[in-house]
């Protein structure tokens, strides 16, 4: 497997990043309109504000039960964001969306799936059939139909940049001992973005996967009092991140699965 780890950095007052990886400033400029899915989960609106900042629109999905979360992020955000309920394994639901968002902001040209979800806590051979069902729909399957979704009007305008978000237990599934089902999902996850990648690669669309260690949110901080936060990785800094692969400065990387570790190694 290829994998990237690579430290990005914001250079103030601009759209440009200094990447660790590769010793240089590369320019990030605004993408025209980028959908993220799971946008009212604990790091989603962390990714929508740093997109909207640099410019971009941005078509906030999430799930019905989280409407309201959702139109106050539309509030605070203004004319450039739209705010979505939508079932995200609902391909129907995900045509309608797409629609709305091309007629009210403009043809999505980059998107981030965040849709995802954690459970764990028992082994393996202790744990039952509906753990394992709901964390392969909502990693797993809410991924297939998104991208489903995206992909034929990103083709037929011949480009488009896809983000989707993978776990650290991908590259290190001992991690995810007393979670298999999630290690399981997201290691699927982005062994179907990596294999999508290689085939719409000639037609212009990228897709890429990050694999974040813990991100510094207040659900983890307030799930695990112990840890050091400064470990972990900032909500920010993976925003950037995924930021930089949505860009034209990532027009030369697709099928990359980048570990996004913070200070955990």
């Amino acid at each position: 497997m290829l994998l990237f780890r690579a430290s990005l950095r914001r250079i103030p007052g601009s759209h440009a990043f200094r990447c660790g990886a590769l010793g240089a400033e590369v320019g990030c400029p605004a993408v025209a309109c980028i959908v993220v899915s799971g946008a009212s989960g604990e790091f989603g609106p962390t990714l929508v504000k740093f997109l909207i900042r640099r410019g971009d629109k941005v078509a906030a999905l999430g799930s019905p039960r989280s409407a309201e979360r959702l139109r106050g992020l539309q509030v605070e955000l203004g004319t450039n964001s739209l705010a979505i309920p939508m079932d995200a394994t609902s391909l129907a639901e995900w045509k309608s969306a797409l629609e709305r968002v091309e007629q009210v902001l403009a043809p999505p040209s980059g998107a981030a799936l965040l849709a995802g979800g954690w459970e764990g806590g028992h082994p393996f051979h202790e744990s039952d059939d509906a753990i394992w069902q709901r964390m392969f729909t909502v990693n797993l399957e809410t991924a297939r139909r998104s991208l489903q979704a995206l992909l034929p009007a990103m083709i037929r305008r011949g480009a488009g940049s896809i983000v989707v978000m993978g776990s650290q237990v991908v590259e290190r599934p001992w991690k995810g001992a007393g979670a298999a089902a999630y290690t399981a999902a997201k290691s699927a996850v982005v062994a179907l973005a990596r294999a999508v990648a290689a085939e719409v690669a000639s037609k212009g669309i990228r897709v890429n996967a990050v694999m974040p260690s813990v991100i510094d949110t207040a659900a983890n901080r307030a799930a695990m009092p112990k840890a050091d936060p400064k470990r972990w990785v900032s909500g920010e800094s993976l925003a950037e991140t995924i930021g930089f692969l949505l860009s034209d400065a990532a027009k030369d990387i697709s099928g990359a699965a980048l570990a996004v570790y913070g200070q955990s190694g």
